[in-house]
């Protein structure tokens, strides 16, 4: 049995954590702001299906994107360096959650719900959450969104309505974030998508220690905005082919 945590409840030790399903520590809480900085903290985040009780999650191992690990396939690159889209930081944060919210064919709902959309977007406006707008003339057509605590990035979910949408939005936040000095985005889950882009495995004490140091660097000042010759001229160098 995992603990229910009523409203003032501290999280448990990550190291509880159920195997299977993998990662799975608590149910129950809020979303308050507090309780949702003190979760990413140490590790943890919530995930949960539109007809389940809040639950709170810490997987071990854990998927990451070291951002100079980042791997950009050359198909991808010409869609970079081409005029098909254009990128932007912060200017549409609630937009992506709903584009990211939007059903999919492979999932029968969605777990970002009205009272997810409504908590991040308070964390938003407090300079803990970003988003990455992807645009095709003045068209939303793919983005993501995230958390950022000091130097850590947290990734939360992803969406496209065109073709490598997605895929433009994380490339060029990570590009940004390597200038920033960032080291890691947590990727929470393990899929194919993402470990085609460069993401890898790493197991929960090394995720926490990374986390710990990065977390407690100076955060970059919000609204985020773009390196002016990022996206338009250097944004697939540097990477691996």
């Amino acid at each position: 049995m995992i603990p229910w945590l009523t409203e003032h409840d501290p999280f448990p030790p990550v190291e509880e954590a159920m195997t299977d399903p993998n990662g799975l520590l608590a149910a129950g809480g809020d979303l308050s702001t507090d309780r949702l900085l003190d979760a990413y903290l140490r590790g943890i985040f919530p995930w949960s299906g539109e007809d389940d009780p809040l639950l709170w999650w810490s997987p071990d191992p854990r998927m990451v994107l070291m951002v100079n690990e980042l791997h950009v396939s050359r198909s991808l690159r010409r869609v970079i360096r081409s005029d098909k889209f254009r990128v932007t930081l912060d200017t549409a944060f609630k937009d992506v959650m709903f584009g990211c919210a939007e059903p999919r064919d492979d999932q029968a709902g969605t777990w970002i719900t009205p009272e997810m959309v409504e908590a991040y977007t308070r964390l938003a406006s407090l300079g803990f959450g970003h988003s990455v707008e992807v645009w095709s003339g003045e068209e939303l057509v793919g983005g993501l969104y995230g958390v950022a605590i000091g130097r850590m990035f947290y990734g939360e979910s992803m969406f496209s309505r065109r073709t490598d949408a997605s895929k433009v939005a994380l490339v060029t936040v990570v590009r940004q974030l390597e200038r920033w000095g960032f080291e890691m985005v947590d990727c929470q889950m393990a899929t194919a998508h993402l470990a085609s882009l460069g993401a890898r495995e790493i197991s929960r004490a090394e995720f926490a220690e990374t986390l710990s140091r990065l977390a407690n660097l100076p955060p970059v000042k919000s609204p985020w905005v773009l390196d002016a010759d990022l996206y338009n001229r250097g944004q697939g160098e540097g990477v691996r082919g």
